[in-house]
């Protein structure tokens, strides 16, 4: 939320938050933080794509922005995606490249439209096997350079930001989609209008993920693929929807097979975090408000403050924790974090406040010290 915040600094901006019904005493503790965002309570959690709709219903600006609770921006990220498509009238909506908790960069970020190919290639694990490969890395564009602009077919829905009036055009998000494919089904229904989507690999965002997102597990492929059926019911013609649509639930059967057998094997271990260091990045003031937490968690830990300058050497296998400021920003964290990955370091973030908020890896939904 505050990197949201500081990105809106530059121009006229309201900030929007739909709760799904959280239990987590989230809203308790964000609204007398953020006076002036804007917040929005369901007695249920009514899917993804509702609750993004019911934010466009009360929206005024010219922009859209679509974004992840569990993301952090930088300071310019927002400026920059506006200029892009103030320049590019040809454009209806823009996406970012996105890296997990420790800078691995995600593939999710730029992907083709799932047609039958793409669908048997990602279904059978062909695209991993070849994620560079033009035919069968087609639906993640692996063979594309990440840290370039390119259009893309769809955009992810953790970062997405389009024009308000096709969005409007096209009456939002599907709601029949609750958790998966609804950014999918949303960057065609753009496309449909005669625009492009653009991947903007030349800026980057992180994107910690979170426990919706276990992409290993049967739950995950049954929704995912029962997505796609439902977006092929809804763009595809009839003489190719019949086979596409009974081709994706056999690929449901295998996967879901795949996973079973996979989770007889697997069992996620708890991660007990233990460091005998911790560099703490920035302003001297800052780092030693961060330091109070870090020692309810790591009292035995030697807590070292580096300045941006010394980054550098700080030696692997380390857990850093950026100290965000004036004088330390989140455009320099995030960067420091893309041209460094990947590396064993364990990336924190703290900001001024009563929480330190980071995440090892893509498979786990983070740490907050509170």
């Amino acid at each position: 939320m505050h990197a949201a915040m500081l990105a809106t600094r530059a121009f006229q901006a309201e900030v929007m938050v739909v709760d799904n019904h959280s239990s987590d005493g989230s809203m308790v503790y964000l609204k007398p933080k953020f006076p002036s965002v804007i917040f929005m309570e369901n007695v249920t959690n009514v899917g993804f794509a509702k609750a993004n709709n019911q934010a466009l219903q009360k929206a005024k600006g010219e922009y859209i922005l679509y974004l992840n609770p569990d993301t952090l921006i930088a300071e310019n990220t927002l400026e920059r995606c506006i200029r892009f498509l103030d320049e590019h009238k040809n454009v209806s909506a823009a996406s970012v490249q996105m890296m997990d908790g420790a800078g691995i960069f995600l593939p999710e970020s730029k992907r083709s439209l799932p047609t039958p190919a793409t669908s048997f290639y990602k279904l059978f694990l062909l695209e991993k096997l070849f994620p560079k490969s033009k035919t069968f890395g087609k639906y993640a564009l692996g063979y594309l350079d990440k840290n370039k602009a390119h259009q893309a077919d769809v955009l992810s829905g953790a970062f997405l930001m389009a024009r308000a009036v096709l969005l409007r055009a096209i009456k939002g998000f599907d709601e029949r989609y609750f958790m998966y494919g609804e950014d999918i089904d949303l960057s065609y229904s753009l496309q449909k209008l005669h625009y492009e989507n653009y991947y903007l690999g030349n800026i980057s965002i992180v994107h910690f993920k979170g426990e919706s997102t276990k992409k290993g597990n049967i739950r995950y492929v049954k929704i995912f693929y029962r997505a796609m059926i439902l977006f092929v019911e809804k763009h595809y013609v009839d003489s190719s929807k019949f086979i596409y649509r009974n081709f994706l639930k056999l690929g449901i059967a295998v996967r879901s097979s795949i996973s079973a057998i996979g989770s007889i094997f697997y069992r996620k271990k708890k991660t007990v975090l233990y460091f005998e260091k911790i560099f703490l990045i920035g302003n001297d003031f800052v780092a030693r408000q961060a330091i109070a937490i870090c020692k309810k968690y790591f009292p035995d830990a030697e807590m070292m403050i580096k300045s941006y300058d010394e980054q550098n050497i700080i030696p692997k296998n380390s857990a850093l924790i950026f100290c965000i400021d004036e004088q330390y920003t989140y455009l320099q964290a995030i960067d420091f974090i893309g041209k460094n990955a990947p590396v064993e370091n364990v990336f924190w973030f703290y900001e001024n406040a009563d929480s330190i908020i980071g995440s090892g890896n893509k498979n786990s939904s983070g740490e907050v010290f509170v």
